[in-house]
């Protein structure tokens, strides 16, 4: 039976779609690259008023993303692996400023890359993005987002703004809808 989804539960892999909850060992690692039939990304991009900020935090399969990454010419990058390549940060930062365009109020901003790291399961990778020295509120976030929608027909990316006044507004970007606006 194919595995159609797994997630990490306490020490259990649930496999949605088959029948068992099969017991792992706790420290066993998921391989690289899980078989998954979606394509998904998750992120949030939340207005930090006391630090002048938007915070950026995505989540992305690690696999798709090394396809996204070979497709445009760099291949076997390792990333989130002991053996990642020196070159693999500077490829998945291009990745992200390609794929990745946020306007405030009409004014286009840039997102400085933080850092990233593996999820629990090694089979997903965080991206800490952060667009500094917003002086006053915004009233509309404007983000165009197709990560990995140029290798995927099916890739859904969701996004959680958190605005002004704790304001929050869940955004879905699909392939030909890339384009998306929160207003607040």
């Amino acid at each position: 039976m194919r595995i159609l989804f797994t997630v990490l539960c306490g020490g259990l892999w649930l496999i949605l779609g088959a029948a068992p909850i099969l017991p792992m060992p706790s420290d066993w690692h998921a391989p690289h690259a899980l078989a998954h039939d979606f394509h998904m990304s998750k992120g949030q991009i939340e207005y930090a008023p006391a630090e002048q900020s938007l915070q950026i935090t995505l989540h992305f399969f690690i696999d798709d993303m090394e396809e996204a990454l070979r497709r445009n010419g760099a291949d076997k990058l390792f990333l989130g692996s002991e053996r990642e390549t020196a070159q693999a940060e500077e490829q998945l930062i291009s990745y992200l400023r390609r794929h990745l365009a946020i306007t405030l109020d009409g004014k286009p901003v840039n997102a400085r890359f933080l850092g990233k790291e593996t999820s629990n399961d090694y089979a997903g990778l965080w991206c800490y993005l952060v667009v500094e020295d917003i002086e006053e509120a915004p009233r509309q976030i404007s983000i165009r987002y197709d990560l990995l929608q140029e290798v995927f027909g099916d890739q859904k990316n969701i996004i959680n703004v958190l605005g002004p006044g704790g304001k929050r507004v869940t955004l879905l970007f699909e392939k030909d809808n890339a384009l998306q606006k929160a207003q607040f």
